[in-house]
């Protein structure tokens, strides 16, 4: 980056000098073939940044750090950024197309939330721009042509902006191996092998400090979600008999094994107080929980340093998840054909986003986007971009991981990705103890692969949420009325026993669905896989994608 900026330097300087040579310029003369002429200003746009709360002080702000500076310096376009808080997007965005500032590029994972902006008529179709303006997203999509049948909708054109992903697990289970080692216990198997472990590690005293002071296994947040799967009910629909089902037995017997659990005194009592995990997740950090769901566990560097800081003689492993009744299942994985970006009927200047997007696309500007700077993040060992100080990453790029969402990631890349997971390397500066990490960090990502990528063991859903087909706008509003009512309706089954049961909670759940207009949804569904099932991206597609890739 620095030799293309030198070059461009030494060229400017040159058309410097040959203009200062030049007599008085002529307005009657038309300037002839190949004369220099000013480069286009550059125009402004806005575009939105996820705010996960971070940065750190001394970096800035999400709106305003060194990687922002840089994407302003040295992109096509004068960018304003504007912060989203990640776990409430939807509301910032609704506030700001309300007031009329909605961002001209918008990156948004929620594929619901832009099939809701697509009805809207928010949304601007792409087609003509990325023909004249994204060369790079053009050899994008003649790649990857799934790319395009994604990102199309029923007038033919493309208004989402996507890229392709690694087939990898988004969640994982993990277990702590050196408790079953110590109580001479296997790794649980099947439901009822889990609820065994998870009682042996709450009564047992895995820890060994003379307390009961230990909880089995996490049932907040992901690891609630993770029982879900173990049972297919990762959706509230599934396939029985070649037709699309609301499936009502798999969510019941989801429930019923929470309880389970719960009734057995393996779970902390106040998990449903727990909505975003921190809780679970400090139990499990601190030693006091033996199995947890974790989320982007496999690949969480930070998660696994802060165990070992905190349990220098533990050990955890990734599980599979164990066998139901229901069947086997892996967790969610990630969406192989993912979009992630659209631009706004209300851009100003259309052209300058795409341009703008299409910078980013740039080999040269993912190099400083996926590694930083040559010199200062990273070094070259064994032909890939390596970082010479974990704790100087940390602090300098540890937030910037959303600037890289329009970054395809090639499972061929033998340096990034899984792949860099995998295969760790370091410079001569990276700490002994960061290697010990990154090792162990490398051993966890290959097992995760190899329990949870498997088309014989898929997830339990029709395809990945992103790809269900988007509800007009009053069955979203029936879902979403219904969803949470339905949500409180379980979770008062699972705690309190024999007063509520979960077939008082079936019936109850069946009716709230029917009173918010429910089957109309269902016969959606119905209808859409009926007509659809020979074109629509289905999970069995995923799997077929990431092997053809």
């Amino acid at each position: 980056m620095k030799k293309r900026y030198s070059v461009l330097m030494a060229a400017a300087m040159a058309c410097t000098v040959l203009i200062a040579g030049c007599g008085d310029k002529d307005e009657n003369v038309a300037p002839t073939a190949g004369a220099s002429e000013k480069p286009e200003p550059k125009k402004d746009i806005t575009v939105s940044i996820y705010d996960r709360g971070t940065v750190p002080p001394e970096e800035g702000t999400i709106e305003n750090n060194r990687w922002t500076k840089w994407l302003n310096e040295q992109g096509p376009a004068n960018v304003k950024f504007v912060a989203i808080p990640r776990w409430e997007s939807t509301q910032k965005y609704n506030t700001l197309f309300a007031s009329g500032s909605a961002p001209d590029l918008i990156f948004e994972y929620d594929s619901g939330y832009r099939n809701q902006l697509y009805t809207q008529k928010q949304l601007r179709p792409l087609d003509d721009l990325i023909e004249k303006y994204s060369p790079n997203y053009k050899k994008m999509l003649e790649k990857y042509p799934a790319l395009k049948k994604v990102s199309t909708r029923e007038d033919g054109k493309m208004y989402e902006l996507g890229r392709v992903n690694e087939l990898k697990p988004n969640h994982a289970l993990f277990i702590r191996s050196d408790w079953l080692k110590k109580l001479n216990l296997e790794v649980p198997k099947t439901a009822e092998d889990l609820l065994k472990v998870a009682k042996a590690f709450t009564e047992q005293d895995p820890d060994g400090n003379g307390k009961k002071d230990t909880f089995g296994i996490g049932l907040s947040f992901i690891g609630d979600q993770i029982i879900d799967y173990a049972f297919g009910a990762g959706t509230d629909w599934a396939l029985k008999d070649g037709k699309v089902v609301h499936a009502w037995d798999r969510v019941k017997a989801a429930a019923d094994y929470k309880k389970q659990l719960f009734d057995a005194g393996v779970v902390d009592k106040d998990y449903l107080a727990d909505t975003k995990g921190e809780k679970s997740k400090q139990d499990w950090l601190s030693g006091k929980l033996g199995i947890y769901g974790a989320n982007g566990g496999a690949s969480d560097q930070g998660l696994l340093d802060s165990f070992m800081k905190n349990n220098p003689t533990g050990e955890y492993i990734p599980i599979q998840i164990p066998e139901t009744s229901i069947g086997k299942f892996s967790p969610v994985i990630t969406n192989p054909v993912q979009m992630v970006a659209a631009v706004t009927s209300s851009a100003k200047n259309p052209d300058a986003v795409m341009k703008y997007y299409d910078f980013l696309l740039d080999e040269d500007t993912a190099v400083v986007l996926r590694n930083g700077f040559e010199g200062e993040q990273y070094s070259i060992v064994d032909g890939c971009p390596t970082v010479i100080s974990a704790e100087k990453n940390k602090l300098e790029r540890g937030y910037i991981g959303d600037v890289q969402m329009p970054l395809p990631a090639d499972p061929e890349d033998k340096c990034g990705g899984w792949n860099g997971y995998m295969n760790p390397r370091f410079t001569d500066k990276t700490s002994d103890w960061d290697k010990k990490v990154a090792l162990r960090r490398a051993e966890i990502a290959k097992e995760a692969l190899k329990l949870y990528i498997d088309k014989d063991r898929p997830m339990g859903a029709l395809t990945h949420g992103e790809h269900m087909p988007p509800l007009p706008q009053d069955l979203q509003l029936t879902v979403t009325n219904a969803t949470k009512a339905m949500k409180d309706i379980w979770a008062k089954s699972v705690v309190n026993g024999t007063g509520y049961t979960t077939d008082m909670a079936l019936k109850d759940a069946m009716a709230a669905w029917e009173k918010a207009g429910g089957a109309k949804v269902d016969e959606f569904y119905a209808k859409w896989y009926d007509s659809k099932k020979d074109t629509a991206f289905l999970t069995k597609d995923m799997y077929e994608f990431a092997t053809k890739k």
